[in-house]
């Protein structure tokens, strides 16, 4: 069968680069893709919210068999309902089940309305009640812009003056434009993050490996919330007991509970998950495969990937064979200088003699003239190795570091220390 990736970063490659080991797999597509996805599928310049020109693509490729949606925006735009009404195989939930991701505060409605353990908030559309609401809270607090924001609309307040700045920049400076013009404001969390994805085809859910995110932009946890500076798997603070925990009292109410709002849900659903002293609470829920979460998660799946993502799509997940890899695994992002506010791209990148075992994701590249690798983008490349253990795959990973270059190269060091 033909595929057809919806999506241009590192998250892509690594799905595309599951599809590519599946024997039931004959030609990928993606759109718009990058430097690297284009070593192993037929990329076109094509923007994921550009539905009329993605629909023409598909009538113009008669051959593609299956739709996967990767991206947060043309889900909650409505990509999979506007192809599936086409007549097209789909990967991804409907709009209305993506507003899990695309609306915070329809998630945390939805958590409060069925008992699914969260931390508790306020949400506000008026600035000034805002402010007055925060002047009286503690610190640190946080504050999150409603809607989708790449993976940057949560800002982790340290003290009042940081939070007012956040409520400043998200409902008056309008940074995250219709996304910050409503905000919640939620308590703060002390304990570990965990993020576990789940394959889920709106009755069965079936949780993957655990892993967690690296988010602050430098070592020990300092500087500003990013996309995902690194993140590696299992996670080590994620214990069996915790896993049944999640599985009954977040997993199974969370699509009962979408079920009864008449948004069943099929795709990939992530929970990030925070392990405190009250027990395990759902941070946020995103509709989609994560990113840098992806990169571990599939390399350490040992079974066809293409089987699994049909399995949803027919509502089969049940009779699916998913089994995963005893091997840990580590993924550590290398970005632009100044990621991720102000940076510049079109900076060649230099890769040597890269260990065969480690894998190449691909998030902001391009080609540049004479074929040259140019780092287009805040995330350039996630480089992801398996190991026998968190530590020996981190290590892995940073000695091929060693050999790849650009100018103002900016990558944390300590991916996978912290567990």
């Amino acid at each position: 069968m033909d595929v057809l990736v919806i999506g241009g970063g590192g998250r892509e490659h690594a799905i595309v680069w599951a599809f590519k080991k599946s024997p039931k797999v004959n030609k990928i597509y993606a759109l718009p893709g990058n430097a690297g996805i284009e070593e192993i599928a037929e990329c076109e310049n094509i923007s994921v919210m550009d539905f009329e020109n993605i629909l023409k693509f598909l009538e113009a490729h008669k051959n593609i068999d299956l739709v996967f949606v990767a991206p947060d925006d043309p889900l909650a735009g409505g990509l999979v309902d506007f192809l599936e009404d086409k007549g097209y195989r789909v990967f991804g939930p409907r709009k209305n089940a993506a507003i899990i991701e695309g609306s915070k505060s329809f998630a945390k409605k939805l958590m409060k309305k069925y008992g699914i353990p969260t931390a508790s908030y306020e949400e506000f559309t008026d600035y000034e009640k805002a402010l007055s609401y925060v002047e009286k809270q503690k610190c640190p607090i946080v504050i999150k812009a409603d809607g989708l924001a790449l993976g940057k609309g949560v800002i982790i307040a340290e003290n009042i003056d940081e939070a007012k700045q956040a409520l400043y920049d998200m409902m008056v400076n309008e940074t995250f434009k219709e996304a910050g013009k409503k905000v919640i404001i939620e308590e703060f969390l002390k304990g570990k993050e965990v993020t576990v994805l789940s394959f889920c085809d709106g009755k069965t859910i079936i949780p993957m490996v655990s892993s967690q995110d690296h988010k602050r932009a430098y070592d020990n946890d300092e500087g500003l919330n990013t996309g995902g500076m690194g993140t590696f798997s299992p996670s080590q603070c994620y214990t069996k007991q915790m896993e049944d925990y999640v599985y009954n009292n977040i997993m199974l109410k969370t699509v009962d509970a979408m079920n009864k709002e008449g948004r069943t849900f099929k795709g990939v659903l992530y929970f990030g998950l925070m392990i405190t002293d009250d027990g395990v609470k759902v941070l946020e829920y995103n509709a989609r495969f994560g990113d840098p979460e992806t990169q571990v998660i599939l390399p350490r799946l040992d079974s066809d990937f293409t089987d699994i993502v049909l399995s949803v799509i027919e509502g089969k997940l049940d009779k699916a064979d998913i089994r995963w890899k005893k091997e840990s695994a580590v993924c550590v992002i290398l970005a632009s200088g100044g990621y991720p506010k102000n940076y510049k791209k079109g900076f060649e990148i230099k890769i040597g003699d890269i260990d065969k075992d480690i894998l190449l994701f691909h998030a902001g590249t391009k080609k540049g003239e004479g074929g040259k690798l140019l780092t287009n983008g805040g995330r350039v490349i996630g480089v992801t190795a398996l190991g026998s253990n968190i530590d020996e795959a981190r290590k892995k990973a940073y000695k091929n570091i060693e050999k790849i270059y650009f100018e103002n190269m900016h990558f944390r060091k300590d991916i996978g220390i912290k567990l």
